[in-house]
């Protein structure tokens, strides 16, 4: 049974490869035509073709289970092209033993899946949309950063620009009273984050709204202490899709903890770890399809419809998922109905195997 397994996994995870490098290399060319438009004196060709390589291991990630599943119908119909499923149904292997078989090359490939997306497709895709914007900027303004606006309790701050060194050029700090009044304004020509995560503000001047007037404070160099430190603040100047799903729960209860709307960022949460459990059940449904209505179809059939099938989870996953932030749908179910479907398709296409 040990090499049973070893084999139907070994052939499971080589169409998969063989697929992905496929779907991937046609990912890599639209993406890249898809940069041609955006092309400038400082973001050439070669700046568009690094953008597009780097963007491949998210892309990866994204593609999977349709890759696993026309994949596994590639793999596991040129064996039942070759009668070889056939004779381990002779031997005495039932289909839910197979089923549990080649589960077992779908949770290797869910593995697969998860460690690409948690650690390098989110860091690649950051780097090279970093990269882009860098080029675009050219070396002479490429401490410019982006405005943030950012809330840590009662205090909203204002950032004119965050660069990569955590530099923001001038911050505003509004502080507010427990009833939502407004306590005081201040304004700093320079701030940035030290070491120690501690807030430098140079020429800082602050308004304090008080019940018997006004006062204004002002000071050289403050030092100030919050809990939005550097780490957390990089996650808030990043799209969902460049983070690991480590930064999107810390920043999910960040959210949360100020009672900001955290659904889009939750979302994208949920979205991933269904697209990736899903990768389990893609080689499972191959397999019923393969007994069931393609078991005689060739190469070409079989190919349609996994691509069939990929496409219209991949359309179901983002129709749901979008409508969930639309209409304020718990993210944690939205999320999931694409692939409590699919398993349900599955189950009702292997209880119909004889």
């Amino acid at each position: 049974m040990r090499l049973l397994s070893t084999y139907l996994m070994r052939t499971i995870a080589l169409s998969s490869l063989l697929v992905l490098m496929v779907l991937l290399a046609l990912a890599a060319l639209f993406e890249f035509i898809g940069q041609l438009e955006e092309l400038e004196r400082s973001y050439g060709i070669a700046q568009a073709l690094m953008f597009s390589l780097l963007r491949l291991p998210q892309l990866s990630f994204e593609m999977m289970p349709m890759a696993v599943l026309i994949g596994a119908l590639l793999g596991l119909g040129g064996l039942a092209n070759n009668s070889e499923l056939v004779v381990m149904r002779t031997a005495g292997l039932s289909v839910g033993r197979l089923a549990g078989m080649v589960a077992i090359a779908g949770v290797a490939l869910m593995i697969v899946t998860a460690l690409v997306g948690e650690f390098i497709g989110p860091s690649l895709d950051y780097y090279a949309r970093t990269m882009r914007t860098e080029a675009k900027l050219g070396q002479e303004n490429r401490n410019i950063g982006n405005a943030a606006w950012i809330k840590d309790g009662p205090v909203i701050f204002h950032l004119e620009h965050v660069n990569s060194e955590f530099e923001f050029g001038g911050i505003y700090l509004f502080r507010f009273n427990d009833d939502n009044t407004l306590r005081s304004v201040a304004h700093a020509e320079n701030s940035v984050i030290d070491e120690e995560d501690n807030w430098e503000l140079e020429d800082f001047r602050e308004t304090r709204f008080q019940d018997d007037g006004v006062q204004v404070v002002q000071s050289s160099r403050a030092i100030e202490s919050f809990s939005i430190d550097s780490e957390l603040l990089g996650v808030t100047l990043v799209k969902p899709i460049s983070l690991s799903a480590r930064g999107l729960l810390g920043y999910v209860n960040y959210l949360k903890s100020n009672g900001l709307s955290s659904d889009r960022y939750e979302t994208e949460f949920w979205s991933r770890v269904s697209s990736t459990v899903t990768v389990t059940l893609m080689p499972v449904l191959a397999l019923a399809f393969v007994f069931g209505s393609l078991r005689s179809a060739g190469y070409g059939a079989r190919l349609v419809i996994g691509v069939m099938i990929g496409l219209a989870y991949f359309l179901a996953s983002e129709m749901t998922a979008n409508s969930g932030v639309v209409f304020g749908f718990d993210p944690a179910i939205v999320t999931w109905l694409p692939s409590i479907a699919l398993l349900m398709v599955t189950i009702f296409a292997l209880s119909r195997v004889r």
